[in-house]
């Protein structure tokens, strides 16, 4: 009974952490229509600015709190929804979703920059040590103290939004923006209103849970992630509801916390897992969204012309030719990656840019696309690029089939949740058989890849390495080009342009919906196994989801209905940031900053960079005389390089 009761404080301090989160959370969402990715690192930044003040420079706690949550937490919501989310109105969910993965990847970023990484930074509970006996067994000053400020949050918000003028006005813009314009309403300040008090409960919370862990600024952004399933449990509207989700989703973490074995390596990694497994179950059970109608969007992807598409191919493979027989052997490892993780970016290319569906899981499909090529790629066997790309493609389906009913945020988080499965959990699991098939993942932490040999040709160097993905990522780009350009391509415009109408015209649009994710899952399991071969070893953390945010960040900024924009995420990732490693510390942990600058720029640009350098060069394109005098210099500098 006492270990019951010990497990059920723990759990219960958990979920009024993360009910205090993702009220936050809701109350962003539903007031503005914009699902804020970066709250949890509000929250972070919020903790070490704390510590900062309250521990570093010695600064009593009240005046501590004070700074942090009633000046600097409600002056960053307002410059956020100021700055960066007005200018979000009229772009797709995949450009919201992106931008506020710009913010995290962004506020993770300066706050390495601001504290740096690997430096231990203790930091205590209110009332250290202190107890309070409540006979059978005691709870601390700490945890009573975070239970209780989440039933203020709870009575507060209630008051809030029921007894205050602008509290109506917020559930006014819930139901109806525009009816609550004409009737006298302010949306825009209401905006404003909501980002101050969720980001100061973003800050609350983060403070409230960073005693318990590392200050780490990715895991404290992540952890407070766990909230979020609580956000979905309340359906992004109810706040009753997801104060409920909160104590189911805090209780279940508690209880597996004391009673799941800890000598049991198959269930060790359901502990991290428990948050999002719920979150799956959650999105699996919400009624059926209506579907999306038209709306006016600003992005706009031109289909590519076929001329354009060979030109665009030609450029690429003379790239990599140059860059095989220029580069050294390390140099040959580093920037040939950027057509590997291409080729996994260019799995967003249909399911994103065309189909407008969003998927956060890219870089698991490729990680499974990586073990399938390392177990039964043995000897350089071509047969494990081909099981790659069927075994992901098939767990691609399978994951889509329950969820794509699903759609805009929903669907993102359905993704992100087997994502984030995968790394926690699956991907950690020992051997084991399922009947007569023995399944093996990453045996002892990390796999070997032999080198791929094809047609009696070896690709066991890094320059053969970089032409093998240079040629992969040229071929893939040509698939999706002629996807575009097919009546498939259509359908899937069509669909990212109004489903209701596709449906009402008798499209079949789960099926279209479960080919593009399949092709996309497929796609992803190929980049995967070039990644490998180039990598010679996999393990788990070449596939974290973190990592995948950026890859999917990129793509959007580059263009998502664009294979530029899939080149654009590789060449920034594998070419421009690495470049900027090798000129220092300081500039490495500067330019960890640098995508989510980027991303936070496509607001104002939601069709993406490629497609301004695109309209830039367009002239030069149709001049054919200055084409062949640029492909000629570059010939001769190639040939005379001295």
């Amino acid at each position: 009974m006492e270990k019951l009761l010990i497990f059920t404080i723990v759990g219960l301090s958990l979920a009024a952490i993360y009910s205090i989160i993702s009220s936050g959370l809701v109350l962003t969402y539903t007031t503005t229509g914009i699902f804020n990715f970066a709250h949890g690192a509000a929250g972070m930044l919020a903790a070490f600015t704390y510590w900062q003040l309250r521990f570093d420079w010695g600064w009593p706690a009240p005046v501590a709190l004070f700074v942090v949550l009633v000046v600097l937490a409600p002056a960053l919501g307002l410059l956020l929804e100021r700055v960066i989310m007005r200018g979000l109105v009229g772009t797709t969910e995949a450009t919201k979703l992106v931008v506020s993965i710009s913010l995290l990847v962004g506020m993770i970023g300066l706050a390495n920059v601001i504290w740096k990484p690997g430096v231990s930074r203790p930091m205590s509970t209110f009332f250290q040590g202190q107890t309070i006996d409540l006979g059978v067994t005691t709870i601390t000053y700490h945890q009573a103290i975070t239970i209780a400020v989440a039933i203020l949050v709870a009575v507060g918000l209630r008051l809030l939004l029921f007894r205050t003028r602008m509290g109506v006005s917020m559930r006014a813009n819930v139901d109806d923006r525009t009816l609550a314009l004409l009737n006298g309403a302010r949306p825009d300040r209401v905006a404003i209103y909501s980002w101050a008090v969720g980001s100061s409960l973003a800050a609350l919370g983060g403070i409230l849970i960073a005693p318990s862990i590392a200050l780490d600024a990715a895991s404290l952004s992540l952890v407070i992630v766990n909230a979020y399933a609580a956000a979905i449990f309340g359906r992004l509207r109810s706040l009753p509801l997801t104060f409920v989700g909160a104590i189911v989703i805090g209780l279940t973490e508690g209880y597996l916390f004391g009673y799941l074995p800890s000598d049991n390596q198959y269930l060790i990694g359901l502990r991290p897992a428990a948050s999002v497994i719920i979150l799956f179950l959650v999105l699996l059970v919400l009624p059926n969204p209506r579907l999306r109608t038209h709306g006016r969007l600003r992005e706009f992807f031109p289909a590519p012309s076929m001329r354009g598409a060979l030109l665009f191919a030609g450029i690429v493979l003379a790239g990599g030719v140059v860059m095989a027989t220029t580069l050294d052997s390390v140099d040959a490892i580093t920037y040939g990656q950027i057509f590997s993780i291409g080729i996994i970016a260019l799995s967003l290319v249909p399911l994103v840019g065309l189909a407008g569906q969003i998927s956060l899981a890219q870089l698991g499909f490729a990680g499974i696309g990586a073990v399938v090529m390392a177990h039964h790629g043995v000897g350089g066997n071509p047969l494990g690029v081909v099981l790659a790309v069927v075994v992901s493609a098939a767990v691609g389906a399978l994951v889509a089939l329950p969820v794509l009913r699903l759609s805009g945020i929903y669907l993102a988080l359905a993704t992100a949740a087997f994502a984030v499965a995968l790394d926690r959990w699956i991907f950690n699991l020992p051997d084991f058989d399922i009947g007569p098939v023995h399944i093996s993942i990453f045996t002892r932490g990390s796999v070997d890849v032999a080198p791929l040999k094809l047609f009696g040709y070896t690709f066991d160097s890094p320059a053969r390495q970089l032409i093998l993905a240079n040629v992969v990522f040229v071929a893939v780009a040509m698939l999706v080009v002629a996807v575009r350009r097919s009546g498939f391509g259509r359908r899937l415009l069509a669909i990212r342009d109004s489903e209701a109408a596709c449906a009402t015209f008798g499209l079949n649009l789960v099926g279209t919906r479960l080919a593009v994710f399949t092709l996309s899952a497929g796609i992803a399991g190929l980049g995967g196994a070039v990644y490998a071969t180039q990598l010679n070893s996999i393990n788990p953390t070449r596939f974290d989801v973190v990592i995948g945010l950026p890859i999917f960040m990129l793509v959007v900024v580059g263009g998502a209905g664009l294979v530029g924009g899939a080149l654009f995420a590789g060449a920034s990732l594998n070419g421009l940031l690495p470049l900027v490693a090798t000129l220092g510390n300081t500039a490495a942990r500067w330019s960890t900053m640098a995508p989510g600058l980027v991303g936070i720029g496509l607001g104002r640009n939601p069709s993406g960079a490629v497609q301004d350098m695109s309209e830039g060069v367009l002239p030069l394109r149709r001049d054919h005389t200055v084409l062949a005098g640029m492909f000629a210099t570059m010939a001769l500098w190639y040939a005379c390089p001295s």
